[in-house]
């Protein structure tokens, strides 16, 4: 069984299902969970509210540190916080499908926290495994082996647990009965962690520090983003508010006696205010407490990453290399919709159907290709490609739909995934989706494995999951001011401005060559531990 878990493509087959095991839980917290609600008759606000379950997800680089800090007895640091996360999961979606949305929502809604909780926490563990067990020549094919899985994860729980849950055409199963499958689903992955998953190198040992001082700090850190969040919501928003309006005017009220109706330009930049506002507050505040309470594995951590030679240039370069596609994504569907004509049902067998199966041909065709061309040559290659993805729906809103005719898909049904009634394709439509999904895939893997390459083993948890952080930053910046750019240049030189938009990422990528390349050097093998 050792010399059997050792072998390369094992360790590969394992990263995919690791990858399954992290997509499962995300729409169990998210599109499952409205549905369920939905059927169970509740309320649009309640559903809207139970969206905030998600949140784990957003902060779990709070509690990474922990992560790396501690070891869990006999199992050891990545193998004992993988299984416990998945054996809590197992737990928490059995304990659901026990429950009535309708008649125990409070139980309902803090099981759904608890469980984006988990969920979040094995995202961060998995992140950390995968980085500490592959070497650099592994991490392309790796990362798109991990993408296939969670995408594959994702399909089964938001979609095909619909066609089951459906009360005409599905499998005669309620939510219950799925949401106690998954967890099922979730035990079969716990074990599979427990009994078959390579192990990590036996140098990957967990940093050593005050126990106590860890958890303090933790502790501070969590305060201050409370206040850090309370400070922007009292007093962010309103100053957002008061400094913008003035450029914006009021809009005219629908009727008599009604409040003049909301700017949804202006609504756009108070909310990338109160943001910007938010995290100069906020930052500042958790880095001091963290300091002052001595949570030494997140400063250590910290310090290590910025020890780093060009460390600020790589986190340049993480925040712009997907920005032009950040731009072109925010308004895709609102541009075809809107700007173009065409029906939902089209776009929706194009983006749902043919796209992700697309993303992930993409993800695995980059990750092969990252095999033969190292890091940088990859980023690069693939950075160009998306680039030239944006072209696709330049040429779009230039042509118009129709000009490169069409034909009608005929309905089919392959197990994963269905089409029930023959629907009308665009040419142009499928070929801008398709190269822009097929380039996204291959961006993705070759981005995930500079994100682990820059990693510390010492401080994976905590180091991937900040980074993973700031690459989310150009998504924000951009929401706003990609609406109110296409609707003062039309969407034509919008897209245009978005394939500008990549060059910055590609410069900085060029001016980094040297350093990525250091980055593919081998560190040679390492004993297997825990």
């Amino acid at each position: 069984m050792a010399d059997f878990r050792k072998s390369g493509a094992w360790r590969m087959l394992m990263i995919g299902v690791l990858g399954f095991a992290s997509g499962l839980p995300l729409a169990l917290s998210g599109t499952a969970m409205q549905a369920w609600l939905t059927v169970d008759g509740l309320d649009i606000a309640t559903i809207g509210f139970l969206s905030l379950v998600g949140l784990p997800y957003t902060f779990k680089f709070l509690w990474a540190p922990l992560m790396d800090r501690f070891e869990p007895p006999l199992l050891g640091r990545r193998r004992g916080w993988l299984v416990l996360s998945q054996l809590g999961i197992a737990a928490t979606l059995a304990l659901m499908s026990r429950t009535s949305p309708a008649h125990g929502i409070q139980a309902f809604a803090l099981l759904a926290v608890l469980l984006s909780f988990l969920s979040a926490s094995q995202d961060v563990v998995i992140d950390a495994y995968r980085t500490d067990v592959l070497a650099p020549q592994e991490r392309g094919l790796g990362s798109s082996l991990g993408v296939f899985g969670y995408r594959l994860a994702m399909i089964l729980s938001g979609g095909i647990a619909m066609v089951w849950a459906d009360p005409v055409s599905g499998s005669g199963l309620n939510w219950n009965g799925i949401y106690l499958l998954m967890a099922g689903l979730m035990l079969v992955a716990a074990l599979v962690s427990l009994l078959l998953v390579p192990a990590v190198p036996a140098s990957n040992v967990a940093p050593h520090s005050n126990a106590r001082n860890d958890l303090k700090g933790f502790v501070a850190v969590l305060l201050a983003v409370v206040i850090g969040y309370q400070f922007t919501t009292r007093v962010g928003a309103p100053l957002a508010d008061a400094a913008l309006s003035p450029l914006f005017g009021s809009a005219a009220p629908a009727a008599a006696n009604l409040a003049p109706a909301v700017n949804p330009d202006q609504k756009k930049w108070v909310d990338l205010l109160t943001l910007l506002i938010g995290m100069a507050v906020t930052i500042p505040l958790a880095w001091w407490a963290a300091r002052r309470a001595r949570f030494e594995t997140l400063n250590r951590s910290l310090g290590n990453y910025f020890s780093m030679e060009a460390a600020g240039a790589f986190l340049a370069l993480i925040i712009l290399y997907k920005l032009g596609d950040a731009f072109a994504g925010a308004l895709t569907t609102t541009f075809l919709l809107k700007g173009v004509g065409f029906a939902q049902a089209e776009i929706g067998v194009v983006n749902k159907v043919i796209g992700i199966w697309l993303t992930i041909v993409g993800a695995l065709a980059g990750g092969a290709l990252m095999m033969k061309l190292g890091l940088f040559r990859s980023l690069l290659l693939f950075g160009v490609l998306q680039l030239l993805s944006n072209l696709g729906f330049w040429l779009v809103a230039v042509s118009g739909k129709g000009a490169w005719g069409g034909f009608s898909l005929p309905p089919f049904d392959w197990g994963l995934v269905a089409l029930h009634e023959a629907t009308a394709v665009d040419n142009l439509l499928l070929f801008a989706v398709s190269i822009e999904n097929l380039t996204a895939g291959m961006g993705t893997a070759a981005f995930v494995a500079f994100l682990m390459a820059l990693c510390n083993q010492k401080f994976t948890a905590t180091q991937f999951a900040l980074l993973s952080a700031f690459s989310a930053i150009g998504r924000v910046w951009v929401g706003p001011m990609s609406g109110v750019l296409a609707e003062s240049v039309g969407w034509p030189v919008f897209f245009l401005f978005s394939t500008v938009m990549a060059l910055p990422g590609l410069l900085m990528l060029c001016y980094l060559r040297e350093r990525i390349q250091a980055l593919d050097v081998p560190r040679g093998a390492l004993p297997a531990d825990d």
